[in-house]
């Protein structure tokens, strides 16, 4: 069995590296002050609040934290990714790889589809597939998370043969991090793909009881699970897009979990009996696209003027109440790849007036487009910025909230979409690999194709298949500091997450944000 990526680094590093854990700012000033959890009531329905909910119910569809912790409670991956980062067996029991490009995947024989059906490995590459081949699937967003993947077959009804074009450990990560399986018969019965119906149909530790688009899922154990039960007998998932609404769910005792807890809520919610605060220094950058092929956003002087228009610092102290670290290039401090040489933009508004002369597009008149709900502030972080650069003599920015589910249609459209050029997004690393905060964004067949630079993304995809990890580690940070450069982003923080909890829960957050029901307990 192939062992886990050792360039993988866990919380504990992360703290080290970033020196939060010597001196923390936002919640980790106060941690000693925080409630701990000591509630022994029964929690009989387990309810969790996020800023967004699925809009349909295919799990091979957009590729977002928020949908995948709901599908999470049906559909298994390939592997574990645990809280360190290692890579465990789930359906998959075994992996090797027999030659250059190929890993061999070996399937559990005990897996049963909430439908009856066993799972298979004809299954398991279908599901691949789907994923990364438009003429199986529906050209999925995932393909953002599998671009070392070229597709898959099944051997044997145990067996499943992975081609790919990476270096063995990247093909790992990107399989353990993106392959929910899914039924190929079942998923083939519908008519219209993606998925639209209000069914599952899994293999993990709940199945679906009731679905309404956009709104809720409430799921209950799945008796013939091959796994562990889980605590809860019935689980209940939703959304509510507003802080307060969150906030208020969790006080009034509506939901167990919530996400995003504004700072200015934190010490309230921890003060008051039967609810406790918990945060998690995330692997999530947040940030402003700018698409290079649409104006003004064709100038890299244009962009760099951006960066110099926002002021960071004073977004993360007077939005974020501390909570955020500042952005220096497109991946966090902690994943291989990161190049700690470089420094984040500093406002200065008479260098982004002098870049934007230079630029030729003085008296221009832009947008900058956010969701509200589904980062930390995401709204006030973006309507401040669009303040900011408002505030430039030679350049006019409105600022509009739109549905997160239009941004991520955005994200997906390519460098010429000209509706969305401007758009606030955040974008987790689950892998521990730069790659992962690269090839997605700045490669043709990335999924996330926000920025188009042949020389750049010509080096991208040499570093997929660079086995020698320094080597590949060097590339990958001359990569970074080539792109701080050329600005395709403002780049704004490192989010830290913040969740509101019922005291009578036990759960600890993950750095990857993901929220899995079979780690709580009560």
């Amino acid at each position: 069995m192939t062992g886990a990526n050792e360039q993988t680094v866990n919380r504990r590093q992360v703290l080290e590296l970033t020196g939060i854990a010597a001196a923390t700012t936002g919640l980790g000033a106060i941690a000693g002050c925080l409630d701990d959890p000591t509630g022994d009531g029964d929690i009989d329905e387990l309810v969790i609040t996020q800023g967004e909910f699925i809009e349909n119910t295919d799990p091979n569809d957009h590729n977002a934290t928020p949908y995948y912790n709901v599908f999470d409670q049906v559909y298994e991956p390939c592997f574990n990714v645990t809280r360190d980062g290692e890579i465990e067996g789930r359906v998959v029991t075994d992996w090797e790889h027999p030659e250059d490009g190929v890993v061999e995947l070996t399937i559990r024989d005990d897996v049963v589809f909430h439908n009856g059906d066993d799972l298979t490995a004809s299954d398991v590459a279908y599901t691949i597939n789907r994923q990364v081949d438009a003429e199986v699937g529906f050209g999925s967003d995932q393909v953002a998370g599998m671009t070392a993947i070229n597709g898959a077959e099944a051997e044997d009804d145990e067996t499943v043969l992975v081609e790919h074009s990476a270096a063995e450990s990247l093909a790992e990560y990107q399989l353990a991090n993106f392959t929910r399986a899914v039924n190929e018969d079942w998923v083939e019965s519908f008519d219209e793909q993606p998925i639209t119906e209000p069914e599952m149909n899994g293999t993990g530790p709940y199945e679906l009881e009731e679905y309404e688009a956009e709104v809720e899922a409430v799921f209950t154990r799945f008796d013939d699970y091959w796994g562990d039960e889980p605590a809860f007998e019935r689980v209940r998932m939703n959304a509510e897009s507003t802080s307060s609404g969150r906030v208020g769910g969790l006080q009034a005792g509506e939901s167990d979990l919530v996400v995003n807890v504004p700072p200015t809520d934190v010490q309230t919610i921890d003060d008051e009996d039967g609810v406790y605060i918990d945060e998690e220094v995330s692997f999530r950058n947040i940030f402003l696209v700018m698409k290079n092929e649409v104006e003004p956003f064709d100038s890299q002087e244009f962009r760099q003027a951006m960066n110099y228009a926002v002021d960071n610092e004073g977004i993360i102290s007077n939005n974020l109440g501390g909570f955020g670290e500042p952005m220096t290039q497109p991946i966090p401090e902690g994943l291989f790849g990161y190049n700690e040489d470089l420094e984040p933009y500093s406002q200065d508004q008479d260098e982004a007036e002098s870049l934007i002369e230079d630029s030729g597009y003085a008296g221009e008149e832009i947008t900058l487009y956010s969701m509200d709900g589904r980062y930390l502030n995401d709204s006030d972080v973006a309507e401040t910025a669009a303040d900011q650069i408002d505030q430039l003599d030679n350049v006019d920015c409105n600022f509009e909230n739109v549905p997160f589910d239009t941004i991520a249609d955005a994200a997906a459209e390519g460098p010429d979409y000209e509706e969305y050029p401007f758009f606030l997004i955040g974008w987790g690393n689950p892998t521990g690999d730069a790659d992962y905060g690269l090839a997605p964004w700045f490669t043709s067949e990335g999924g996330q194709f926000n920025f188009s630079d042949e020389e750049i993304e010509d080096r991208i995809l040499e570093s997929q298949e660079e086995n020698d990890e320094e080597e590949r580690e060097q590339m990958l940070q001359d990569i970074n500091a080539d792109l701080r450069e050329e600005a395709p982003w403002v780049f704004l923080h490192l989010e830290e997450s913040i969740y509101g909890i019922n005291e009578d829960l036990e759960w600890d957050p993950r750095s990857d944000e993901s929220i899995y029901v079979d780690e709580m307990d009560q």
